[in-house]
């Protein structure tokens, strides 16, 4: 999802914004806010997930926030159903390219890795 919008938008952004390896944004518009969001929301922390549902309504506003939270919501299903199937990543593609990718990320470094 998240490389198809890039696409689309035509710009260049700094992927291991994505897992925390820098901080800031990475070239995508509050990309620390709502990397905290999601972070929030995947360790289940409901203070924070509250204190920074707040924020993103002040800097995005609702609608902004909500749609926030779907996306949110849809990549922890995605993990999830992923993990129920035991589906290996990637399932289609090229897997050298994919494999280039998720360690530029650091995907092994993300909640469901750490958890499986």
């Amino acid at each position: 999802m998240l490389r198809a919008s890039i696409r689309k938008a035509g710009t260049e952004y700094d992927y291991s914004a994505i897992t925390g390896k820098v901080r800031g944004d990475g070239g995508i518009p509050h990309a620390q806010l709502l990397a905290d969001f999601g972070e929030a929301i995947t360790v289940r922390d409901k203070a924070k997930t509250a204190e920074l549902r707040d924020a993103l309504v002040e800097t995005l506003g609702e609608a902004g926030m909500v749609d926030a939270a779907g996306v949110a919501a849809a990549f922890h299903g995605n993990v999830r159903v992923a993990d129920a199937t035991g589906a290996p990543p990637p399932l289609r593609g090229d897997i050298e390219k994919a494999k280039a990718f998720q360690e530029e990320v650091g995907i092994d470094e993300f909640y469901g890795a750490r958890n499986s």
